[in-house]
C-alpha cells in the first residue's frame, strides 16, 4: 500500500494530475478502508483542483467507511455548494453538525451555502455566533454582511463590508460586495466612490472592470467609455477591457464595438462571455454587410459551443436569435426549452427573452405557460423595485381643467412605433389634454423625433439616467396616466412601470403581449384582438371601438404600386413574406411550403435582409423540398429598408404564425398585396386578423391550417380578384378606420379620458359600510 501510495505522489509532484488520481482511485477500490487521512487528502486535493463531482464521489465512499468523520462531511459540503447543488450541501454540513455542533468549519461553511440560498436570517444567526467568537476575521464580517442584505437590513449589512474591508484592505471581495450593496439601495455614483477608494489601495484590474461596471449600470454611457479608454491607454492588452468597452458602446458605435470585442476574443478564446458579447454585437450589426456580420455571428456561435455549454440566459438569449435568424430550429431546440429556459429568463429579469417565446407556441398549454413566465418576470420586478420607493409629490398639481397623458418609447424616432403613435400628436385635442413624452433613445436626434418634439407640450429625452431616476421623474411630473409603447424592446425601459409612477398605466403598440406586471392597469387593445380567453390577458382590456391603430402618411405615403399583379405577366403566382424570422417556426415554414406545393408553378419570395446568409437559404430550402417545392422555386432578396417596392412583385404575403404581422401586414395592404393569416387564441396571434377585419377582409382570417391553406390556394386561383385588389386596397384602407387618422386620435383620446374620469370618480366614491 505503501508502495502506492508513493507511486502516486511522485505523479502528482511531477503535475501529472490525471495518472495521480486514476492510482489514488484504485487504490481506494482495492482497499476502501485505507486510511481516514488519505480519504481526507485526496478529497481535499480534489476539491482544490476544482474536480468536484469526483471529490463528493469519494467523500461519499469515505464515509461509508467513517461515517462520522466530520472532516469528510465538510469536504463533501464544499464540493456540493461548488457543484451547484446547494440543497445537498446544506444536508451534507447539517450531517457533521450533528456530530460536533460547534465545529467552526462546519458552521461557516453551512452559512455560506445559506447566502447562496438568500437565505439571510438563517446566514445571519451562523455567522452572528462566529463574529463574536472572531470579531477581527474580516471574511466573518463579510459574510455576516451578505446574510444581512439578504435579510434587507441593508444599513447594517453596508456597515459589516466596511468594517470587512478595513480589517484587511485587500480583501476585495468585500469592496466588491459594497459597490454592489451601494449601486443596489443607494445609486452608481456611491458604487463608484468606493471602488475609487478600492483602487487606490488596490490597483488592480478586478477593481477596475468593477469601476467600469458600475458606471455602465448607472447608465452613463459616455462616461464609461471615457475610463475604460483611459484604461486601455495604460494597458492596451487587458482582454477585460477590450471586452467591457465593446459592450459599453455597442448602442452607439456597433463597428468600434465589434473591434474591441473580437480583440477580447482573440486574447482569451476561452472565455465564454466574452465569445458570446462578439456574437451578440454580430447579429445585431446593421451597418455595411448585413448577411456577412450574421454569418459571422453563426460562426462564431457554433465556436464558443465548441468552447462550453451555454447556461446563463444572457448567453441563452442571444443564442436564441443567432439560431432563430439563420432558421436553424434544430439548433434552437437543443439549445433553448420553451420551458425551461422561458423561465429561467423570467426568473432572471430577462424580459426581452420572451419575445422569442412567441413563435414557439403550439398549445393551449403553451399559451398558459407563457402567461406563467410573464407573471414571473413581473413579480420578480416588482418584489426588486419595492426597496426603492418613489417621493411622491406633497401637493397636487395645479388644475387647469387639463387630463395629463405621457407618452413612454424610446422609439419616437424614424421607427415604425412612431409611425403609428404618430396621429396622437398630430390631433391633440388641446383643450382637455397635455402630453408628456419620455425617450431614453441612444442615438442622434432625427427629423421625426424633432417633429414629435414640437408637437407634445413636453418631450423629456434623457439617454443617461437610471430606471429609478426616470421613474421618479415621471412622478414628478404628475401624470393622470402614463403610456409605455415599447415593451422590453431596445432601449426602452419597461421596469419603469414597476413604480407605478402615475395612478393609471396602461401598454399599447410596442409588444404583442402582457407585459406581466402588476402596476399596469390597461392594454389598449380592439375588439379582434381580445383573446377569447380572458385568463390569456393580465391587464384589463382597454378598447378602441374599432382599430387600435392607425396608418398615417409619414409610414404610408404614395408609393409607386405596380397597376398589376406580378401573375398576370409572369403566368406563376409569387407568394412572399417580409416578416422577420424570429417570427418563423419550423412548422410554420413548413406550412408555407404546402401552400407553394398545393399551386403549381408558384414561387415563393423571401425579403429579409437573412436571406444573404448562406445557412439560412440552406435551412429554409430543405424544408421546402421536404414538401416537394425545388431549390429554384424560391427567391432570397437581401434587403433591409429598402422592402417595399418588392411587394410589385410579390401576389400573395403568407403570414406568420403564431406571431402574426403587424406592421408588415399593414405595409403588405397598402402596396396592394393581400395577406392570408391564421387566427389563434392569443392577442399575438390576432394582430393581422385586427387590420384585415378593419379592411374588410374577413375571408383572408383563417381559424386553422386547413382554412389557411385553402385561403391561399382560392386567393391563388382568383387572378381576377388579385387585380381587383391591387386596385382598390389602398382606397379602401384611407377610407377605413386604419386610414382615418384624426378620427382615430379623436377615439383615442375619448377612450382615455373615460379611463381617467371613471378613475377620479371611483378614488373619491365614499367607502362602502357594513352593517
Amino acid at each position: 500500500m505503501t508502495d502506492r501510495i508513493a507511486e502516486a505522489d511522485a505523479a502528482l509532484r511531477a503535475g501529472r494530475l490525471e495518472e495521480g488520481v486514476a492510482l489514488i482511485e484504485a487504490l481506494l477500490t482495492d482497499e476502501p478502508r485505507s486510511a481516514q487521512q488519505l480519504y481526507r487528502n485526496f478529497t481535499s486535493l480534489l476539491f482544490r483542483k476544482g474536480m468536484y463531482a469526483k471529490g463528493a464521489q469519494w467523500c461519499r465512499a469515505g464515509l461509508e467507511v467513517y461515517p462520522r468523520d466530520t472532516e469528510l462531511w465538510n469536504i463533501l459540503g464544499v464540493c456540493l455548494r461548488r457543484a451547484g447543488e446547494p440543497e445537498e450541501a446544506l444536508k451534507a454540513l447539517d450531517a457533521g453538525l450533528k456530530i460536533q455542533p460547534k465545529n467552526d468549519g462546519l458552521l461557516q461553511n453551512k452559512g455560506n451555502v445559506l447566502n447562496d440560498l438568500k437565505d439571510g436570517p438563517g446566514a445571519v444567526a451562523i455567522f452572528s455566533r462566529l463574529v463574536r467568537a472572531a470579531p477581527t476575521n474580516a471574511e466573518m464580517q463579510r459574510a455576516l454582511g451578505r446574510g444581512l442584505w439578504r435579510s434587507n437590513e441593508f444599513d447594517k449589512a453596508e456597515m459589516r463590508f466596511r468594517l470587512a474591508a478595513r480589517l484587511k484592505p485587500d480583501l476585495i471581495d468585500a469592496w466588491l460586495d459594497l459597490s454592489a450593496l451601494l449601486a443596489e439601495t443607494k445609486n452608481a455614483d456611491a458604487a463608484v466612490a468606493v471602488l475609487d477608494e478600492a483602487l487606490k489601495i488596490n490597483p488592480i484590474p478586478r477593481l477596475m472592470e468593477a469601476k467600469a461596471v458600475a458606471i455602465r449600470r448607472g447608465q452613463k454611457l459616455r462616461q464609461a467609455e471615457a475610463y475604460l479608454k483611459e484604461v486601455l491607454e495604460a494597458h492596451p492588452d487587458e482582454a477585460w477591457a477590450h471586452y467591457q468597452l465593446g459592450g459599453v458602446i455597442t448602442d452607439f458605435d456597433r463597428p468600434r464595438a465589434n473591434i474591441h470585442l473580437r480583440k477580447a476574443v482573440e486574447m482569451k478564446p476561452d472565455d465564454l462571455d466574452y465569445r458570446m458579447a462578439l456574437v451578440e454585437s454580430l447579429v445585431r450589426s446593421r451597418h455595411g454587410d448585413e448577411a456577412a456580420h450574421l454569418d459571422d455571428a453563426y460562426t462564431e456561435l457554433k465556436a464558443a459551443r465548441a468552447v462550453g455549454e451555454l447556461k446563463g440566459p444572457a448567453q441563452l438569449k442571444v443564442a436564441s436569435e443567432v439560431l432563430s435568424r439563420v432558421a436553424d430550429f434544430a439548433g434552437l431546440d437543443e439549445v433553448c426549452d420553451f420551458r425551461e429556459t422561458g423561465r429561467l429568463w423570467a426568473d432572471q429579469g430577462r424580459h426581452t427573452a420572451l419575445l422569442s417565446q412567441l413563435s414557439r407556441v403550439k398549445t393551449p398549454e403553451d399559451r398558459d405557460e407563457l402567461i406563467h413566465q410573464h407573471r414571473s418576470w413581473g413579480e420578480y420586478v416588482q418584489e426588486r423595485v419595492k426597496r426603492y420607493p418613489l417621493r411622491r409629490p406633497k401637493t397636487p398639481r395645479p388644475d387647469n381643467g387639463k387630463i395629463r397623458i405621457g407618452i413612454m418609447s424610446s422609439d419616437l424616432r424614424m421607427h415604425p412605433v412612431a409611425y403609428f403613435s404618430l396621429p396622437l400628436f398630430e390631433h391633440i385635442p388641446r383643450d382637455r389634454f397635455e402630453i408628456y413624452c419620455y425617450s431614453y433613445y441612444q442615438g442622434q436626434e432625427d427629423s421625426l423625433q424633432k417633429r414629435i418634439t414640437e408637437l407634445v407640450d413636453v418631450f423629456r429625452w434623457e439617454q443617461e439616467i437610471s430606471d429609478f431616476d426616470a421613474a421618479q421623474m415621471i412622478c414628478d411630473d404628475q401624470l393622470d396616466m402614463l403610456i409605455e409603447l415599447g415593451g422590453s424592446t431596445h432601449m426602452n425601459k419597461l421596469n419603469v412601470m414597476a413604480w407605478k409612477a402615475a395612478p393609471l398605466q396602461a401598454s399599447w403598440l410596442g409588444y404583442p403581449h402582457s407585459s406581466g406586471l402588476d402596476t399596469i392597469d390597461y392594454l389598449i387593445l380592439d375588439p379582434y384582438l381580445v383573446p377569447p380567453r380572458r385568463e390569456l390577458l393580465i391587464e384589463k382590456p382597454l378598447l378602441m371601438p374599432s382599430s387600435w391603430i392607425a396608418m398615417g402618411e409619414l409610414a404610408f405615403p404614395e408609393r409607386p404600386m405596380a397597376a398589376e399583379p406580378p401573375v398576370v405577366a409572369n403566368g406563376y403566382v409569387t407568394f412572399g413574406t417580409a416578416n422577420n424570422p424570429y417570427k418563423y417556426s419550423r412548422a410554420m415554414v413548413a406550412e408555407w411550403a404546402k401552400v407553394t406545393a398545393a399551386v403549381p408553378g408558384s414561387r415563393f419570395m423571401f425579403v429579409r435582409p437573412e436571406g444573404g446568409t448562406a445557412a439560412f437559404r440552406d435551412n429554409i430550402s430543405a424544408i421546402f423540398e421536404a414538401e416537394g417545392v425545388s431549390r429554384d422555386r424560391l427567391r432570397f432578396e437581401a434587403v433591409r429598408g429598402a422592402h417595399m417596392p418588392f411587394y410589385n412583385e410579390m401576389d400573395i404575403s403568407l403570414d406568420t404564425f403564431p406571431q402574426t404581422g403587424g406592421t408588415t401586414t399593414c405595409e403588405s395592404l397598402w402596396m396592394g398585396v393581400p395577406v392570408v393569416t391564421l387566427v389563434g387564441a392569443g392577442l399575438f396571434e390576432r394582430l393581422s386578423c385586427s387590420i384585415l377585419g378593419n379592411a374588410g377582409l374577413h375571408d383572408l382570417c383563417a381559424g386553422d391550417l386547413d382554412g389557411y391553406l385553402e385561403a391561399a390556394v382560392r386567393l391563388a386561383g382568383d387572378v381576377e380578384r388579385l387585380r381587383k385588389l391591387r386596385r382598390e386596397l389602398r382606397p379602401t384602407l384611407k377610407a377605413s378606420r386604419l386610414g382615418q387618422t384624426k378620427a382615430f386620435a379623436a377615439d383615442f383620446y375619448k377612450m382615455l379620458e373615460a379611463a381617467v374620469v371613471n378613475h377620479h370618480a371611483a378614488e373619491q366614491a365614499p367607502s362602502p359600510v357594513l352593517a
